[in-house]
């Protein structure tokens, strides 16, 4: 698989989301710089965590208009697999990419926790080597991971079966109390319309190896894999 991983001022999940990529495909991907005008071929590009510019103005405001953002847009539009996480998603939701937006959390604090994630669909490239409705652990590190989107979104993401993840309880129930952040919906993750592009708050990145804990994330990177082989 050949990934490529863009990179900001203020990133900082860069190496996480190398080495699961390493583990899973057993290849290095290509760092890219923002101020880039152009990628090299790949079957992955990757936008990672952490708070590009600083979060200034508002999450990923400042980096949906770098200049390697065109050549993203025009490779996704052609069927490369995009994924986002947590920064990441946000710069996806300023770029059009995905619909909807990301807000402070409901009670206005970082969080930094594991959470269950209830994987809503496999059909898409990220999600195919889970089971449906499985129940798996992930990290979540932000501040403004509250998905919101209208209700005609909202319902048109459901019904075309584009919600990937949602916060649930250890059992897969959607309930409030496991909602870190006030998400619509309990929503975590979402896929384009063509489901070629993820974007999740969760870092499935810092899972996947016993030694940080469990492995519960590595299915994501594998399931990316297997596709490109």
């Amino acid at each position: 698989m050949k990934a490529v991983i863009v990179q900001f001022p203020g990133t900082n999940r860069e190496r996480d989301i190398a080495h699961a990529i390493e583990v899973a495909a057993g290849a290095a991907p290509q760092f890219v710089w923002h101020a880039e005008t152009s990628l090299p071929a790949c079957d992955l590009i990757v936008l990672p965590g952490g708070f590009s510019y600083g979060d200034y103005l508002r999450v990923g405001a400042i980096a949906a208009h770098a200049p390697i953002m065109a050549d993203i847009v025009k490779k996704a539009n052609d069927g490369v697999a995009v994924l986002g996480v947590c920064n990441g998603f946000q710069i996806l939701t300023e770029i059009g990419l995905l619909p909807g937006v990301l807000m402070r959390n409901a009670d206005m604090t970082f969080v930094c926790r594991d959470v269950h994630l209830r994987v809503e669909t496999t059909d898409s490239v990220f999600t195919r080597a889970y089971r449906r409705r499985q129940v798996i652990t992930v990290p979540v590190a932000h501040h403004d991971g509250n998905y919101f989107a209208d209700e005609t979104t909202l319902d048109a993401l459901e019904a075309d079966n584009r919600v990937a993840f949602r916060y649930c309880d250890t059992n897969g129930a959607i309930d409030p109390a496991s909602n870190p952040n006030g998400s619509q919906r309990a929503i975590a993750g979402i896929l384009g319309e063509n489901r070629n592009v993820l974007g999740m708050m969760p870092h499935p990145e810092n899972l996947i190896e016993m030694a940080l804990g469990g492995t519960d994330g590595l299915g994501l990177f594998e399931g990316l894999a297997q596709a490109a082989a």
